[in-house]
């Protein structure tokens, strides 16, 4: 009886150690595959592809087992040359080495992207006939002839004040006979401020101001105002057709100097237009309208004037899909829709007036495909004769020549390395294989692809997509705990779709014992405004029922995988949904890290959200809230903030916290001394490592100095 049991002791401590996961040997390896799985490991892979300006050549950068080289190649020939330098690549080419970066002295406030531009900066806009120029002089206009005293002038407007003043972007019409520019009424600005604790060039604490424009703040308002050069007559729009601005920009002359066009965003985002106003009558009409009851999607509207202006190509999801179509431009009407289908067109290319074709990427079109997956094509104008022109399976980086005649395509897929090919750019047939990468030596290390995964949404019909990262050690008789990375959101589509050696949100995190996984569940882009549409207003939903039952379905598959016992994190957006997490499903999620979140979407940047959460600022804010919601905390978290974050005002995260305070809950705080909107950086990625083993796996991590790294 005592053999007996000290077989079976001897047994637990065998199985015990078979099963131990998150110890030192599993930081230790985690910690080595950035480097084992970098890029400088994968060979045969062309990166940083030009074409040299218009001619036929073409050049780029390799890995090979005998050190990097510098590829030339001509796409009509297909001779290359080969060199061991970037100088002598550049040589052979004439092309200009870039100069040394100088050193900088000293701080020097440079224009945060944030910063509204109050259009004051004058200086004299010289005519398109050189003769006269505009400028701004005591908030109103002036024209001065060229070459003779500035006292010698002509004062336009009189009725500039500093409350309501003309602004110094100044456009001539290309016959030199008009001018046009804004009557522009400021607002007072919001700052946010910012202590920079640790500075590297000075032993006391920085204060930062930012300009930071909040959801609800007031905006500037403009007016079109023309002035005729030789009568001094002013004419300014009617603002009838653009009287709620968030803004007003894209001011271009048509070619017959008639009109002025520019574009009209309506503050809520409901209403988009392309409006153009008279140059003799100041009477504004409509060429383009785009209007939803949710949102339109301006950041990826694009648009294109022909060179005579009568016409003009628009993207548009009007129908559920993002497509393009061609405006007449004095009717306003629409000519013909150029593309079609469901599917999504991504990025318009080039626009060829010669030859009425256009060179566009688009995903979705293969229905046999991952429908997020990159081709590109051309078409006409009039919308027939539709080409593939990188017609392999995977996800598409194009390079066209400047003339279009030939096209070098890499692609690849997350479980497949990139292949290389030269193609004709007029039907896609396939000229040469360029290169095909070499991962010998990223499988000799270990590397594990991940799996692309696909499930039902919450629909029961649509798709949802994603990838399955396992650690190298990968046992299937083990149970692993589940960590989600998200990020979601109607402004694109996140889950890596091409080859990446080293993925920094789930290679190292898996190699802990983890299966890491990511997808894009409703609400997020490239799958029809329908798709992401669900966001509206209810940012807290960031497809948590689509994930859910994804991971479901995952763990069914593969019962391995531990649906009971999930965690998931993120940064930014992600760093909001993450903590939304284990507030409002965390008998789903059991623990989160959320980096530089925006957790309440009062407290972020006004554009990003507006336009997803609407306007005026409304309950559906508050309902969205962490904070407001932070008292339903379950299982636990880590907030991770940048003392210096100038993305999302890191208050957004301190208040979250205060309110977990005041709500009696456990959780906890990392701020990062000198660090901006980041997902943690080294500190922060050991202090993620550590938070999941100890609230997923159970175990102590292994101590700091231990580690090799």
């Amino acid at each position: 009886m005592k053999m007996r049991l000290i077989l079976l002791s001897t047994l637990f401590v065998v199985s015990a150690g078979a099963m131990a996961q998150g110890t030192l040997t599993d930081y230790n390896r985690a910690y080595s595959l950035s480097n084992k799985f970098s890029n400088d490991n994968v060979y045969n892979l062309p990166a940083d592809i030009k074409f040299k300006d218009s001619t036929n050549t073409y050049y780029y950068t390799e890995n090979s087992a005998t050190g990097k080289r510098y590829v030339a190649m001509d796409a009509g020939t297909n001779n290359s040359k080969s060199f061991g330098s970037k100088e002598e690549l550049y040589k052979y080419l004439d092309i200009k080495l870039p100069e040394a970066v100088k050193p900088q002295f000293g701080r020097k406030h440079e224009r945060h992207w944030m910063e509204v531009d109050e259009e004051k900066d004058t200086h004299p806009v010289v005519s398109p006939d050189g003769k006269l120029e505009a400028y701004i002089e005591g908030e109103n206009v002036v024209l001065h002839e060229v070459g003779k005293p500035y006292t010698e002038k002509r004062i336009l407007s009189t009725d500039g004040t500093l409350s309501n003043y003309y602004s110094a972007w100044i456009q001539w019409s290309a016959d030199s006979k008009y001018i046009m520019t804004c009557k522009r009424r400021p607002v007072e600005k919001r700052y946010v401020y910012y202590v920079e604790s640790s500075p590297a060039d000075q032993l006391q604490p920085i204060l930062h101001k930012q300009e930071y424009a909040k959801p609800g703040d007031e905006l500037p308002f403009k007016v079109p105002c023309i002035f005729d050069v030789n009568t001094g007559k002013e004419v300014i729009a009617s603002t009838q057709l653009f009287d709620k601005q968030f803004s007003l920009d894209g001011f271009t002359w048509t070619a017959d100097n008639k009109e002025v066009i520019f574009e009209y965003n309506e503050r809520g985002h409901k209403v988009y237009r392309v409006l153009a106003m008279s140059a003799q009558t100041g009477k504004v009409r409509t060429i383009i309208e785009e209007t939803a009851t949710t949102f339109v999607n301006y950041p990826r509207h694009y648009r294109y004037d022909f060179a005579d202006t009568s016409k003009m190509i628009w993207m548009s999801e009007r129908d559920n899909w993002n497509h393009l179509y061609m405006y007449n431009v004095s009717k306003g009407k629409v000519i013909n829709q150029i593309t079609k289908g469901t599917w999504c067109v991504r990025e318009v290319i080039k626009v060829d007036e010669k030859t009425n074709t256009i060179y566009f990427s688009a995903c979705g079109v293969n229905p046999n495909e991952d429908p997020y997956q990159i081709h590109y094509y051309r078409i006409g104008m009039d919308g027939k004769n539709m080409i593939c022109l990188t017609p392999a399976e995977g996800n598409h980086q194009a390079v066209f020549s400047y003339d279009m005649k030939y096209v070098v395509d890499k692609y690849s897929k997350v479980d497949t390395p990139p292949v290389t090919e030269l193609r004709s750019g007029i039907d896609g047939k396939l000229i040469s294989t360029i290169a095909k990468a070499d991962i010998s030596k990223l499988k000799e290390s270990g590397w594990v692809a991940p799996e692309i995964f696909k499930a039902k949404g919450r629909d029961g019909i649509t798709d949802i997509w994603g990838i399955i990262q396992r650690p190298t050690n990968f046992d299937p008789t083990k149970k692993y705990p589940v960590i989600e990375y998200i990020y979601a959101g109607p402004g694109d589509a996140y889950t890596p779709k091409s080859f990446i050696a080293y993925n920094w949100n789930t290679t190292a995190l898996a190699e802990l014992g983890f299966i890491v996984v990511q997808m894009d569940g409703m609400g997020t882009a490239w799958r029809g405004k329908k798709f992401e549409e669900l966001c509206y207003k209810n940012l807290k939903d960031a497809g948590f029922p689509d994930r859910q039952l994804w991971i479901q379905a995952a763990a069914a598959k593969y019962p391995y995988m531990d649906a009971s016992n999930v965690g998931i994190f993120g940064a930014s957006a992600g760093g909001q949904e993450s903590t939304t997490a284990v507030l409002l499903h965390g008998d789903f999620y059991k623990a989160a890290y959320s980096s530089c979140g925006c957790q309440d979407n009062r407290m972020d940047k006004i554009w990003w959200n507006e336009l997803w959460m609407g306007y005026p600022v409304d309950k559906s804010y508050e309902e969205c809230s962490n904070v407001v919601n932070a008292h339903k905390l379950q299982g636990a978290l880590m907030l991770v903030v940048g003392e210096l974050d100038d993305n999302v005002d890191p208050s957004s995260t301190y208040q979250v916290a205060n309110a977990l305070e005041k709500a009696g809950k456990d959780f906890e705080l990392v701020v990062l001394p000198g660090v901006h909107h980041t997902m943690g950086e080294k500190f922060g990625e050991h202090k993620r490592f550590d938070f999941f083993v100890k609230n997923l796996l159970k175990v102590n991590p292994p101590k700091w100095n231990e580690i090799t790294k």
